[in-house]
């Protein structure tokens, strides 16, 4: 039988790099955001409930959430992560506060929750986050600045923002009504997919950098941007969430870190050289947030950790950046340059803000549509389509006219940037002799695309097996309908008709030739 003590959770812990209080057991436990070793066990008071987000409730939802992950379910492999109790917070709040009544918890922490909610008046559902009483008792710091930049960022409207209604106080609350924005955060994104392509990662801190920018030229800066902060819709577009939120920063037993006279407050794995510094915050500091998630997102790795903050500080103010190109072979010269640049240890050799970012990411790459954008413009409203990506490549299934169902690959060429073809293609059936002189008639007649025989991996999906690997891997010579676009200038339109007729062309042949419905 186990003791009360065996049954007690884990204690609390702190992450130095993500600035977060946890719940880990263990010898050597570690973060599950980040990997790296945590802090030893938090007695008592030592950190102040106020500053810390705990791991949030299960939601689908995101909504942003005081500087964390407050709208989404830790992952699957976290270990257990323990909310403090507080039924008096509960029971005192209710179901309404002001004009708003909550219809769903999304997520909760030390200082707060998150609630979806809908206006009475107006009747619009929206993210409510309401802070705990006990915040402005121990930091009257952070309220006014979360009045400040919620009255700042009111006043903000693009469709790279997380758009403010309202900032307010009832009996007691502070809350903050911001727009509801389903879909995930940044941070599960890249949880779920793993290294981004370079064009879709390339195209997101444009746009990051564009809702950015609208805010420097407004004189506001963010202070703690990170993939937690960040909002992906439904339709691929990222928001940014959560200006000026930044939590103190905490040392591996969860003592306040200090510079320059001031207590640092924001996320150290994103914080830049000049920040650990204790100089004030700057548009050339949210730059480095920025050029962090860019390398995140294209190496699936930070590129400067240590295992206490005073280890990190020395690494992101003197440790050389690490090649991205060589972590992940995908990345271009020229985005490997837009990194150095963004994560210059100097701010007066970085782009002044995010304004000169964005010209900077668009430059090399920003205005290249991603094949995942280019296809949900390309399907929208065509609940027919389904696809799923692997690396760069998608894999296309569509439902066709007397129950038969067809898959198109559509993936880019390994050409260099400026001569890349994004190939459309869709596996007919084995390539039999007798069919050859009619697949040659066929190809005479088609306007675009063409009929090709290819040798394929039955045994792997029907991979395309290179020249160099012919011969050693047992292919199987296939039909192939394809056609081919440049993948700087193709568009939509081009892309939706290009696949149906793919398609449409292949399930034809495999019809005639087979009368089965294969592939």
């Amino acid at each position: 039988m186990s003791s009360a003590a065996d049954a007690q959770p884990p204690p609390f812990r702190h992450c130095p790099g993500c600035n977060r209080r946890l719940s880990a057991a263990g010898a050597e436990p570690v973060c599950p955001t980040c990997g790296a070793p945590v802090g030893p066990p938090l007695a008592g008071e030592t950190l102040d409930l106020s500053e810390t987000l705990i791991a949030p409730d299960v939601s689908e939802v995101a909504t942003g959430g005081f500087g964390s992950t407050a709208s989404e379910a830790p992952a699957a492999d976290s270990p257990p992560v323990a909310a403090a109790p507080d039924a008096e917070f509960d029971e005192h709040l209710g179901e309404e506060l002001h004009v708003y009544r909550f219809e769903h918890l999304l997520g909760r922490g030390g200082m707060g929750r998150v609630y979806l909610a809908r206006h009475r008046d107006l009747l619009r559902r929206c993210a409510l986050k309401v802070l705990h009483p006990r915040v402005g008792a121990r930091d009257v710091d952070f309220v006014e600045r979360f009045q400040q930049e919620g009255r700042a960022s009111a006043g903000l409207s693009h469709p790279n923002l997380v758009v403010t209604h309202a900032i307010g106080q009832d009996r007691g609350f502070h809350f903050l009504e911001m727009e509801f924005v389903p879909g995930r955060t940044l941070a599960r994104l890249l949880r779920e997919e793993g290294t981004l392509p370079p064009a879709w990662a390339t195209n997101l801190a444009a746009k990051i950098a564009e809702g950015l920018g609208h805010a420097h030229r407004r004189g506001i800066v963010h202070r703690d941007l990170k993939p937690e902060n960040v909002l992906v819709t439904l339709s691929g577009a990222p928001k940014v969430a959560d200006f000026g939120l930044a939590k103190r920063v905490r040392d591996e037993r969860g003592r306040p870190v200090g510079a320059g006279g001031h207590v640092l407050a924001g996320t150290p794995h994103f914080m830049a050289p000049e920040t650990f510094a204790g100089e004030p915050a700057a548009p050339a500091a949210d730059v480095w947030a920025l050029g962090v998630t860019y390398f995140l997102m294209l190496t699936g790795r930070l590129p400067f950790t240590g295992s206490t903050v005073a280890e990190l500080r020395h690494n992101v103010q003197h440790a050389p950046l690490p090649n991205a190109r060589e972590l992940n072979p995908a990345v271009t010269l020229e985005m490997g340059s837009c990194l150095a640049l963004l994560l210059d240890k100097s701010p007066a050799n970085r782009p002044s803000d995010a304004v000169a970012a964005n010209l900077l990411l668009n430059t090399i790459g920003g205005q290249l549509r991603d094949v995942g954008t280019l296809l949900k413009d390309a399907f929208a409203g065509h609940p027919e389509i389904r696809w799923m990506r692997c690396g760069e490549t998608y894999r296309i299934t569509i439902d066709l006219p007397g129950g038969r169902r067809q898959a198109v690959t559509v993936e880019p060429s390994d050409h260099a940037t400026a001569e890349r073809l994004l190939h459309i293609s869709s596996v007919c059936c084995p390539a039999r002799p007798d069919y050859f002189e009619a697949a040659l008639r066929l190809n005479a007649e088609m306007a675009h695309g063409s009929l090709s025989v290819q040798e394929l991996d039955p045994a792997a999906g029907h991979r395309p097996i290179p020249p160099e690997e012919q011969g050693e891997t047992l292919g199987v010579p296939f039909f192939v309908m394809r056609n081919s676009y440049p993948r700087a200038t193709v568009d939509p339109e081009e892309i939706r008709h290009s696949v149906f007729e793919v398609a449409a062309r292949a399930d034809a042949v495999e019809l005639l030739l087979t009368g089965a419905d294969v592939h």
